[in-house]
């Protein structure tokens, strides 16, 4: 029995989201992904979107959303989320079109359809969920892996001089003409989901409204990847992430 049956009306200062689904989730404990699912099955319920939103989930922790929120999912090669949200937002202009994607995906493999994507100014939202590694395959090392940062691939820490830079996507697509709205967020404390919550309905109404293409980076954890309890791991997102990606709006031309 679902626990909205059972608490009188009266006294309910809570409902679970129509939309959110009562599978069990896989996700590992101290994830953000549930959390985000969450959020977007509410927003999505609350701009009264139910039968005109549809999600593309490419591979990675991301695709398995469309088992938690009750809304037409396309899923799509590794990467390629924009692209497939492109043709689908042009044959559909009247629907809510968005990607949620991890960084192993939008940051690498998607990168070229990410950008390309975004100054073309396709009318999308792109749900960008950062921490840092690849989650789902063994925690190898992720363009936005940072400096020092250990993974299964780079064991004694990230080598800018062998591998390269950690990948700022916002700052990046903020630059281009096609972006409406970049923002980075999080959802690690109460006030924190607060307002990724409202950034992501900002992105909707965007793609409604056709004003161009949305993204809304979430900085994540993955505890298991980094090998931490949930409470460490937040500890050491707040200390390590959150300088080379501050939160905060990084464009905003609907304002």
């Amino acid at each position: 029995m679902n626990i909205n049956d059972i608490i009188k009306p009266e006294n309910r200062v809570y409902t679970k989201p129509k939309l959110l689904l009562d599978n069990h989730m896989h996700y590992c404990p101290g994830c953000s992904h549930g959390v985000v699912h969450k959020l977007i099955a509410e927003i999505i319920e609350e701009m009264g979107l139910e039968d005109k939103a549809i999600g593309i989930a490419p591979v990675g922790c991301a695709v398995f959303a469309y088992n938690y929120v009750d809304i037409d999912w396309i899923e799509a090669a590794h990467g390629r989320a924009p692209a497939v949200a492109t043709a689908v937002k042009r044959l559909n202009p009247e629907n809510l079109v968005f990607t949620y994607q991890g960084d192993g995906d939008l940051a690498a493999i998607g990168t070229c359809e990410t950008i390309h994507a975004a100054n073309r100014g396709e009318n999308i939202a792109i749900i960008f969920i950062n921490n840092g590694i690849y989650g789902m395959t063994g925690g190898q090392m992720a363009p936005t892996t940072l400096e020092g940062m250990k993974t299964s691939t780079t064991p004694y820490g990230r080598r800018i001089d062998l591998n390269g830079y950690p990948l700022a996507m916002a700052p990046l697509l903020a630059q281009l003409d096609g972006t409406c709205y970049v923002t980075r967020q999080a959802v690690h404390t109460p006030a924190a989901v607060r307002k990724t919550k409202a950034a992501i309905r900002q992105a909707f109404a965007n793609s409604m409204n056709g004003l161009g293409t949305s993204m809304v980076e979430v900085v994540s954890t993955c505890n298991s990847g980094w090998k931490m309890t949930p409470v460490q791991a937040n500890n050491w997102m707040e200390e390590n992430m959150f300088k080379k990606y501050p939160l905060g709006d990084i464009k905003n031309t609907v304002k």
